[in-house]
């Protein structure tokens, strides 16, 4: 039994990613989506994806207790997506984001898991405002963030990249 917090939605589990999850997180890192949109993360193995979910998700979980969550669909046990909330280097605050396999894209899962994430981190973990970055080609990012409720603030270029980032933030009342 983990000591991380799960979530649930009407269709979706969200549980903190593991090791376990290495062979789903290796197709949905080299999916022509995530390429072309986050990048080249060199994960080319299940072994490189449990080194990459060991080096990159575990280490935030065990300091803030929150980090990657991998979406599930209830309804039969498969593995959708992502999605979490991140400390990223060279953001300030803490940054929302999303990704899901090509045959899971346009079922609503993102919104359905964004806003159970977005929800959790204000009421479970007391963040009191969340951004999030995004390509500016990217524009099915762009409109999901705006549904959940963030909207554009300025261009950013993060650490060690040289695009130019879409930045979004709410600012949400915590208890």
């Amino acid at each position: 039994m983990s000591p991380y917090k799960s979530f649930e939605t009407e269709r979706l589990l969200l549980k903190p990613t593991s090791e376990e999850d290495a062979p789903f997180l290796l197709g949905l890192l080299n999916t022509p989506k995530w390429l072309q949109y986050i990048g080249d993360r060199n994960v080319k193995s299940v072994e490189d994806a449990q080194v990459y979910i060991r080096n990159r998700m575990t280490p935030q979980l065990e300091r803030l207790g929150f980090s990657n969550y991998t979406i599930i669909r209830k309804s039969d046990g498969v593995k959708v997506g992502v999605c979490g909330l991140y400390d990223r280097e060279g953001l300030e605050g803490i940054d929302i984001g999303f990704a899901f396999l090509p045959e899971h894209e346009g079922k609503g899962y993102a919104f359905e898991a964004a806003s159970e994430i977005k929800r959790a981190g204000v009421e479970e973990f007391g963040i009191g405002q969340i951004r999030a970055i995004t390509a500016k080609d990217n524009i099915a990012s762009q409109k999901l963030l705006e549904k959940l409720g963030l909207r554009y603030s300025k261009m950013v270029q993060l650490p060690n990249d040289n695009e130019e980032l879409m930045l979004y933030e709410i600012t949400l009342q915590t208890n």
